[in-house]
């Protein structure tokens, strides 16, 4: 009986020698497979955020191109409507031309074209020439300056052209090439006063 006593006493020693081993060991691989999670969360949470950059990046990507296409496109259709609202504009400064060329103002206008362009010529001879659709102004110009003035053969839309021919020098002050040199440089003013 002793030694069932010692055999039982033995046997409970190694249990319990066996269960502390073994507690040990699952404590141990407890917190092994404890530690492995926190690492697979901690790089699982980079990743996840790091894709979530990146979607942002792309989403912001993507919104600065539709942007932009959206900005050109708004630039091209302003630059539409200026030209048709320039067009307009110069068809109807032609249109208050054409009405001015008969007013008695369009005859002193060339009549001061004219005296500009004698007192620039200074002695040299000056050509005069007058659109041929103000053929009818032509000989009381001629009477009020003491000149010789030509119709043109070509029509430049109202205004005079004279030359200086000893200096090779055109005097262009015709409403067309004056009507082209503003319409190049003509550009909206956008805004407020």
């Amino acid at each position: 009986m002793i030694m069932e006593k010692k055999l039982q006493q033995f046997l409970d020693i190694c249990m319990e020698d066996a269960r502390a081993q073994s507690n040990d060991t699952f404590q141990e691989y407890s917190q092994a497979l404890q530690l492995d999670l926190e690492k697979h969360k901690a790089d699982a949470r980079r990743q996840a955020n790091m894709q979530i950059r990146g979607e942002k990046e792309k989403i912001r990507r993507e919104l600065n191109k539709e942007l932009a296409i959206g900005q050109i496109n708004l630039k091209r259709t302003i630059s539409q409507r200026h030209e048709e609202l320039k067009e307009k504009l110069f068809i109807e400064v032609k249109d208050r031309l054409d009405t001015f060329m008969g007013t008695p103002q369009y005859v002193e206008l060339l009549d001061g074209c004219i005296k500009e362009a004698k007192a620039f010529a200074g002695e040299d001879e000056v050509i005069f020439y007058l659109d041929p659709a103000d053929s009818d102004k032509l000989q009381q110009l001629s009477y009020q300056n003491n000149i010789a003035i030509h119709l043109s053969e070509s029509s430049f839309g109202g205004g005079i052209q004279a030359v200086i021919p000893s200096r090779n020098i055109l005097i262009d002050r015709s409403f067309d090439h004056q009507l082209r040199e503003e319409r190049e440089t003509f550009r909206f003013k956008l805004g407020g006063a």
